[in-house]
């Protein structure tokens, strides 16, 4: 998500409370649960078939969506935005003359989703005319009529809206009873109801669920100005309201003292320890720049996953045909054959398109390719990328690997990252372990600022909550920190990672890629794990 889209949606932009049309045209809470019929889709979607058949394409997709998303912000004791969204239409992707050619409309008939047949076919065959080489598109089975739907067992969507607002004001009273000046909180609910047909003879219908409450809280320093700010420690997942079940939460206190949580939130708990945590930061101090052993969270390590391992091993990056937002890749098609020692031993990555609970979870992507989980690197040695249909030649493969989705119907579908996590150690290690043989250490908790550059080989990033460690144990909190990477040099610095114990997920919700941008939903799981000798800089003493 771009900056200014994330601004219209906060509700912080000049104009006041913006509605975020780029997700859709606003709607009644109640039109959230309604759903298009099925039998109206299987015909929409074989007329839009027989069309492009008609007009000369070889192959042919439909994918019918309906994209309902809603909204609540809230600042202190105010309700700053209450929105609801809803997106429906047909996107139709066809192969003629061996070229792609894609149109889209939301006329849900006959003659419209023909109409949009016909486009796509004249597209790709205009498309012919200068493409250098044919599509060459992994087969895919045809699965007949299946279905999936994300294990909920609460949806979010009937949840009523009285009951989220004074969920989100009785979080924000706590953090401010317990120091906070300022707080910020929201909830963010998506439901994508998917239908995809295909000439291989698919009929897939899908129905996947998100959910993130995010918060920011906020303490001031009255007598010299200066604030600090903590951000939860919840991560968005792939799950319904149950997440938000605080009798319930999976959560565990670490040797700093903090309470992180797994596949459960108690937003309250967290927003009254963020105040305090807040508090704690204006009067910590500041990092001493040097190298330090880091103790990295879950809750911070997913991001350095995301950057530094997910969209370098997206195949479109590696192979140049995906150069925005923060270009290509450093890990080329020779270090596959190389087996490049992109990791220490201890370090093995993988791809998973099915983990539960994860926002990436689906049974199908949207090309149809069954979903499935698949190792990109194995103690530490370079071993796969991620893949498409029509890049799967590329590599030698028969299959997909599943990787294509679109933020809309009106999107063209295309490479996207699958889930991409760091696997536990494999020998019984805990939290404790790994700080006790730490002499002069940072424990990080959460994910905060960070850049990279384009070829995803240079980066650096900051966190949350920062915590010294001394001769093997948690100290005092640190500020003003933050650790610089090479992407292969981090990894192979990395010298223990706990036990599937400590395995949890985070990951981001709005994920941006492409141009004209899209966004996805995708989580990175690992344990606690540690990295010897970094880089930390002074982030005070670097801005002057």
């Amino acid at each position: 998500m771009q900056r200014r889209e994330f601004l219209a949606l906060t509700g912080l932009t000049a104009g006041g409370l913006l509605l975020p049309s780029f997700f859709g045209n606003a709607i009644a809470a109640e039109q959230l649960l309604v759903a298009l019929d099925p039998a109206l889709k299987k015909r929409l979607a074989d007329e839009a078939m027989n069309a492009a058949r008609a007009a000369g394409a070889s192959y042919c997709d439909v994918r019918i969506g309906r994209y309902l998303r809603q909204f609540v912000i809230t600042r202190e004791d105010k309700v700053q935005n209450v929105v609801n969204t809803e997106s429906t239409g047909v996107g139709i992707r066809v192969i003629a003359n061996g070229a792609w050619g894609f149109a889209a409309t939301n006329t849900l008939t006959a003659e419209g989703v023909a109409a949009a047949a016909r486009q796509a076919a004249a597209i790709a065959k205009a498309n012919s005319q200068v493409q250098g080489a044919p599509v060459q598109l992994a087969k895919a089975p045809g699965f007949g009529e299946v279905s999936w739907k994300t294990p909920i067992k609460k949806n979010a969507m009937e949840v009523p809206i009285k009951d989220k607002v004074d969920l989100l004001l009785g979080v924000n009273a706590a953090a401010i009873n317990a120091g906070a000046d300022f707080v910020n909180s929201m909830m963010f609910v998506v439901n994508e109801q998917k239908y995809f047909a295909s000439t291989d003879g698919s009929y897939i219908d899908q129905d996947v669920h998100r959910i993130w409450v995010p918060m920011t809280v906020t303490a001031i320093d009255k007598a010299s100005g200066k604030f600090r700010t903590r951000d939860g420690l919840s991560s968005p997942m792939g799950m319904g309201f149950e997440y938000l079940d605080g009798n319930a939460a999976d959560k565990t206190v670490l040797p700093n003292g903090v309470t992180v949580y797994g596949k459960g939130y108690d937003m309250r708990e967290d927003a009254i320890a963020a105040a305090k945590q807040a508090r704690d930061k204006l009067k910590a101090p500041s990092v001493k720049p040097g190298k330090y052993d880091l103790v990295l969270d879950p809750s911070h390590t997913w991001l350095t996953i995301h950057e530094s391992v997910g969209h370098p091993l997206e195949l479109d990056r590696v192979l140049g045909y995906e150069a925005n937002y923060a270009g290509t890749s450093f890990a080329t098609l020779e270090k596959r054959e190389q087996h490049f020692q992109y990791g220490s031993e201890l370090v093995n990555i993988f791809a998973d398109k099915v983990q539960p609970g994860s926002l990436g979870a689906v049974g199908f992507d949207d090309e149809g390719v069954k979903c499935k989980r698949w190792d990109l690197i194995q103690a530490g040695k370079l071993v796969d990328y991620q893949t498409i249909r029509d890049q799967a030649h590329i590599l030698g493969k028969t299959k997909s690997d599943g990787c294509c989705y679109a933020d809309s119907w009106s999107s063209v579908q295309f490479q996207r990252m699958a889930n991409v996590s760091l696997a536990p150690g494999k020998q019984a290690l805990s939290v404790d372990d790994l700080v006790k043989d730490v002499e002069n250490g940072i424990y990080i908790v959460g994910d905060g600022s960070f850049s990279i550059d384009q070829q995803r080989y240079n980066a650096q990033f900051g966190g949350q909550l920062f915590y010294e460690i001394k001769d093997g144990k948690v100290t005092r909190p640190l500020e003003d920190v933050a650790y610089q990477i090479r992407t292969p040099e981090f990894w192979n610095a990395c010298a223990a990672v706990a036990d599937e114990r400590d395995y949890r997920l985070g990951g981001s919700f709005f994920d941006g890629k492409g141009q004209p941008g899209q966004v996805s939903a995708v989580s990175h799981g690992s344990s606690t794990a540690r990295f010897n000798g970094i880089n930390v800089i002074n982030t005070a003493r670097n801005l002057g």
